[in-house]
């Protein structure tokens, strides 16, 4: 993350190696009027495919609960699922809502995956709350209920997020972190190129679906996760996949694998000057968008209190250009080589990005631009020596707040749990309690 850390880089996830682009298949459109449920196959690699239903309510009554039902092809079993509970593996398949996602008000929708081994043949047969899946035929929906808060997100944006670092040791475990931290979503750092192939610090493949279990447990507490390529160590993938087809291949895989709704690019060092790999990743990002309908895609770039430099600018200007829809510039407001408290200069650089992206979007209001704007400092001692405190990091959130912007986020989450002095790469080197810092995001929520 830090243009000068010591860290190991990260670990997590993957599935299953799979199709490079979405497959729209089955159901109707929702139309206007009623309570829908819409399949889409994500991906089919001939002996199994990974899709999601997703409800959308387009009645004008907030339901409450939902139940899908569907059936298999003879042959076919479910292997995996997630955002529902699901119930039976052939044959006829239930799915209800979780908790978490259950509550629908007019114009709202949500979904639930699952992979499917044993052959290609898309489900039939769906059920919407015991009416059909086709918008406006389903029966009287269930009472409607209070909507609950947002939960550390905010327009489906993961709020709050800070990386965690999968290759420190011992490997965090996502779910005890979650309940210790009170956080409900975390970005897992970092991916990077093993020749031109995914990779977990060179030691694992994100296909082999490393960490997963976790990442179900983080999302069945109603949090999510966000999947960090590049950072400061290793080979970045647009660098050593020299074409545009392999490097969106190598970014579907682990979107495919882990059924990713975020992806962040922490784009730095050597990867923030080279203009063919900047250029090859914004293809790549804008194929990738295409294929995933709604994946929000998040830059990270290095920055100073006066804004991005010019290399960083050129990274966000590529991307837009490409036309890849960007969910949130989150800035690495760390490490300015000026010393001193950095808690002020984190505010100074979120408000100099904010000019710059304004000025990228000259048709986005205010609270639009502001939307697009996340901060990532580094707890307590930064490499260079300037200190980020718990004073800095309760006047960020306020300031994030009064402006609603896009995310917070920190380096690094191990470190804020170890509360510790000695190496940069495991400890904050602060007087501090295990995850304080963790515990003062948590109050921001969009």
């Amino acid at each position: 993350m830090a243009r000068s850390r010591i860290i190991a880089a990260v670990a997590v996830l993957a599935g299953a190696a799979l199709a490079a682009a979405a497959l729209v298949v089955a159901s109707p459109a929702q139309a206007a009027g009623g309570v829908g449920a819409t399949f889409v196959k994500d991906s089919d690699w001939g002996t199994g495919y990974g899709a999601h239903y997703t409800i959308t309510n387009g009645s004008a009554t907030t339901i409450s609960t939902w139940t899908v039902t569907f059936t298999l092809a003879a042959g076919l079993s479910i292997t995996s699922s997630w955002d529902a509970t699901v119930t039976g593996t052939t044959g006829t398949i239930t799915a209800v809502s979780k908790s978490y996602n259950g509550t629908l008000t007019p114009g709202a929708s949500a979904s639930f995956g699952f992979n499917v081994g044993g052959g290609s043949t898309a489900p039939t047969s769906c059920t919407l709350n015991g009416g059909s899946c086709v918008a406006g035929t389903a029966p009287p929906t269930p009472t409607a209920q209070p909507t609950g808060g947002t939960g550390g997100s905010t327009n489906g944006t993961l709020a709050t997020a800070p990386y965690i670092d999968m290759g420190s040791w011992p490997t965090p475990v996502l779910p005890d972190v979650a309940t210790a931290s009170t956080l409900k979503n975390f970005t897992l750092a970092f991916i990077t190129g093993t020749g031109c192939k995914a990779s977990w610090f060179n030691a694992y493949d994100p296909r082999t679906a490393w960490g997963l279990s976790d990442i179900n447990a983080i999302r069945s507490r109603g949090g999510d996760v966000k999947i960090s390529f590049g950072g400061e160590s290793g080979s970045e993938l647009a660098q050593v996949c020299t074409s545009v087809s392999a490097l969106t291949a190598e970014y579907q895989a682990v979107v495919t694998a882990y059924r990713l709704k975020y992806i962040d690019f922490d784009i730095e060092g050597a990867a923030v000057a080279d203009p063919a790999s900047i250029s090859r990743r914004s293809q790549a990002l804008k194929a990738l968008q295409t294929a995933n309908s709604g994946l929000k895609i998040s830059l990270t770039l290095p920055v100073l209190p006066t804004g991005l430099d010019q290399n960083g600018l050129n990274v966000l200007t590529s991307a837009v250009n490409a036309g890849v829809t960007l969910d949130v510039v989150n800035v690495m407001a760390m490490d300015y080589q000026q010393g001193g408290d950095y808690g002020p200069k984190a505010i100074q650089a979120a408000q100099a990005t904010f000019n710059q992206v304004k000025a990228l979007y000259p048709s986005k209001t205010t609270a639009q631009v502001w939307r697009m704007v996340g901060v990532t400092p580094m707890l307590g001692k930064n490499d260079d020596g300037g200190t980020f405190d718990q004073t800095g990091a309760r006047n960020l959130v306020s300031f994030a707040k009064t402006n609603h912007l896009g995310e917070l986020a920190f380096w690094e989450e191990t470190r804020d749990r170890n509360a510790c002095t000695g190496a940069l790469y495991m400890c904050t080197n602060i007087p501090q309690a295990p995850y304080e810092f963790s515990k003062i995001l948590a109050g921001f929520t969009g």
